[in-house]
C-alpha cells in the first residue's frame, strides 16, 4: 500500500531510541499517523514540528497497518510560530480539536481551513476571529452544526442577537428578549464577513462554542475544556489587554 499526500503536522511523540511516530492532518486522508525512522535526527527535528506544512509518501504492507511516512518540507511555519503564545496554544487546541476526528476519515474543508488559520496564527487582531470560526465548521462536520441563517421562533434573517442552547439554532433580538438571561450571545462578526471583532466579542463567541463542544464532545467523553483552549483564550485576553496587561508572550 502507498499514497502520497501533503499534509499539516500535529504532534510528534518518540519512538525507540532515533524514530518517531508523527501526527498529521493531510489534505485526502485525514487525520493520519505514521511512523518515521530517524525522526529523531537534528536533521529531521527541524521539520516534524507541529504547525509544519509537508509532502507526505506513506507506505505499509496492509492499509490498517501504522505504516511508515517519508516526509519532505513544504512550509516551515513552526519558527514562526514559537516566539507568540497565543499562536502555541491556537496551534494546540486546533490539534486538539481535530483528534475528535475518526482517524483516517477525510475532511478537505477542515484541511484548507487549518492552513489558512495557521497562516495567520501570530497575528493576535485575526487569530481569535479564524480559531472561533474553524471550532464552527468542526461542529458542523462532526454532526453537531449550528443554525445562524434565521430565527428559530420567527424565520426572519434580520437582527439576530443570541443562539439557543437547546437548539442551536440563532434567535432574534425581538423574540429572545424576554429569554436573554438564558441565551447565548451571538456575535455579529460570526453573520457578517469581513466585520471585525472586539475583544467582548471574541469572548462572547468562544463562550458559545464552548458550550455546544462542551455539550455534545467534551461532556460524552468524560473530559472538560483542553487547557490548551482555555490558555489560548487567556493569551488573546492579555493581548487585548495591551501592555499594562503585561506581554504574556510567553507559553512557558
Amino acid at each position: 500500500m502507498e499514497w502520497r499526500d501533503e499534509g499539516i503536522i500535529l504532534g510528534t511523540r518518540r519512538h525507540g531510541e532515533t524514530s518517531a511516530i508523527l501526527e498529521v492532518m493531510t489534505r485526502r486522508h485525514g487525520r493520519h499517523l505514521g511512523l518515521v525512522r530517524g525522526g529523531r535526527s537534528r536533521k529531521q527535528q527541524p521539520v516534524l514540528q507541529a504547525g509544519n506544512r509537508v509532502d507526505l509518501l506513506w507506505r505499509a504492507r496492509l492499509d490498517e497497518h501504522l505504516g511508515t511516512f517519508q516526509t519532505e518540507a513544504l512550509d516551515l511555519n513552526a519558527a514562526r510560530l514559537f516566539d507568540s503564545a497565543a499562536a502555541i496554544y491556537g496551534l494546540q487546541t486546533l490539534a486538539g480539536h481535530l483528534r475528535l476526528l475518526p482517524e483516517r476519515d477525510p475532511h478537505e474543508r477542515l484541511y484548507e481551513t487549518l492552513g489558512l488559520v495557521i497562516e495567520h496564527l501570530d497575528d493576535p487582531r485575526a487569530a481569535g476571529e479564524l480559531v472561533v470560526r474553524f471550532e464552527i465548521m468542526m461542529l458542523d462536520e462532526l454532526g453537531f452544526g449550528l443554525d445562524l441563517s434565521e430565527c428559530a421562533a420567527t424565520g426572519v434573517r434580520s437582527d439576530l442577537a443570541y443562539v439557543s442552547p437547546k437548539s442551536g439554532r440563532a434567535v432574534s433580538r425581538s423574540a429572545g428578549e424576554p429569554w436573554r438571561d438564558r441565551m447565548l450571545a451571538l456575535p455579529d462578526f460570526l453573520l457578517h464577513a469581513g466585520l471585525r471583532a472586539d475583544a467582548g466579542a471574541i469572548e462572547d463567541a468562544f463562550r458559545l462554542t464552548g458550550f455546544f463542544f462542551s455539550r455534545h464532545l467534551y461532556e460524552p467523553r468524560g473530559f472538560g475544556e483542553p487547557e490548551a483552549r482555555a490558555a489560548f483564550i487567556g493569551a488573546l485576553r492579555r493581548r487585548h489587554a495591551g501592555p499594562s496587561g503585561g506581554s504574556g508572550e510567553s507559553a512557558a
